[in-house]
């Protein structure tokens, strides 16, 4: 391994139509009880998803500085089936299940090996500058279809 290898940050990639974020349990992540606290599974889904738009070819952060808008999460369904603890090696698994011309809705889980730790269906709406919801660029719409199709064919 180089020092160019460990000075660029970690990033996920796609195996097919999955998209696959590895991170690892710090002592800051935890609560009294020495699991992760509910609410960090969710700082796990946002940088996944980050990393997964990323990954697909899709600028945000561009997007938001010329004033074409950004994501807000719409809408989040999540369920906590095991917890994860101090020094675990996680992953979230993120799929695009369906696009809209001015949303998409992402499944993800988190686990650990083989084991679901949370699972979230979130709605992520495209908004211009002001808040108001706006149609995707047309570009990202047909990355999010080449993803939900890639996922009906896998």
């Amino acid at each position: 391994m180089t020092r160019d290898d460990l000075d660029r940050p970690y990033a996920g990639g796609f195996v097919g139509a999955e998209h696959r974020f590895a991170l690892r349990v710090y002592f800051e992540d935890t609560d009294l009880t020495g699991v992760v606290y509910h609410a960090n599974y969710l700082r796990y889904m946002e940088r996944a998803r980050s990393d997964m738009l990323r990954a697909a070819g899709i600028d945000q952060r561009a997007a938001q500085e010329d004033g074409t808008g950004a994501y807000v999460v719409a809408d989040l369904a999540i369920r906590y089936l095991a917890p994860a603890r101090l020094d675990d090696a996680v992953q979230v698994v993120s799929r695009v299940m369906r696009v809209g011309a001015a949303s998409c809705v992402i499944q993800q889980t988190v686990m650990r090996g083989t084991v679901v730790l949370a699972t979230a269906e979130v709605t992520a709406a495209f908004v211009s500058p002001q808040g108001r919801p706006r149609r995707q660029p047309r570009a990202w719409i047909d990355i999010f279809e080449r993803l939900t199709e890639d996922d009906r064919g896998a």
